[in-house]
């Protein structure tokens, strides 16, 4: 678990500049309004667009942003053809790395992926290179101000998830990749505060790495994270989080 929720965790709590806040934003709205025009305005019938809202309410995003990208997948406007698609690469070190993007011009958008991989000693790889050691699940934050570890145990055996995890400032919670949105429900129904619920790719396997390396990978993730086509960028590498602070 550690090639998600370590890296995460580094986003969860680096904060924003405005410059990269904008991006955030707009990688938000075109999230919202895929879901809005493939399932539906209504957040509650639709379970990735309100999964797509929470996320984009954590992070402060204007409530009149998330309107407007609802209204204009849900068919107020023109969203472009958006196709949705995951390249695979290696890191330095050998990492895994899969990134999920939402492209409109692919002819552009994967010129630009290989020449960050290369230029952070990666390479792009076909596809199916990497894809094998990692799983679709589904991931939600609960802070932990909201309820005790004990209580936790008992509400993560109710509402059938897999497993979770103490990730720091929040509860980790992982469910089977088609029970994320259950799984959100059984806990809303507890009046739980959810965070944030979202599909990851999970690691099977980690490589450990350290030193000149970790900073590579760190490199090579937070340049992927800044290109404006990806959503989504997974990893598995695992690595002592003390390292990066100091």
């Amino acid at each position: 678990m550690a090639g998600h929720s370590k890296w995460a965790n580094i986003q969860h709590r680096k904060g924003r500049e405005d410059a990269k806040r904008a991006k955030l934003f707009t990688k938000l709205g075109r999230e919202i309004m895929v879901a809005a025009k493939m399932g539906g305005a209504d957040p509650d019938a639709n379970p990735r667009l309100r999964a797509a809202m929470i996320e984009a309410r954590k992070n402060s995003m204007p409530n009149d942003n998330i309107k407007r990208a609802v209204d204009k997948g849900a068919g107020g406007g023109d969203t472009g053809a958006m196709d949705e698609l995951t390249y695979e690469g290696y890191g330095p070190g050998g990492v895994a790395v899969l990134v999920e993007v939402m492209t409109d011009n692919k002819n552009r958008t994967v010129p630009e992926l290989r020449h960050i991989f290369s230029k952070c000693n990666g390479n792009l790889a076909e596809s199916g290179a990497v894809a094998w050691q990692f799983a679709r699940k589904g991931y939600i934050t609960i802070p932990k101000s909201a309820i005790e570890e004990d209580p936790l145990t008992e509400a993560v055996l109710e509402a059938e998830a897999d497993d979770y995890e103490d990730a720091g400032d929040y509860w980790g919670i992982v469910t089977p990749g088609d029970q994320l949105h259950q799984v959100m429900g059984v806990l809303e129904g507890m009046d739980l505060e959810i965070e944030s619920g979202k599909l990851v790719m999970m690691p099977s396997t980690e490589i450990r790495v350290e030193g000149d390396t970790l900073k590579k990978v760190m490199s090579l993730m937070e340049k992927l994270d800044d290109q404006e086509d990806v959503q989504n960028v997974f990893n598995n590498a695992d690595f002592d989080e003390a390292e990066l602070e100091e």
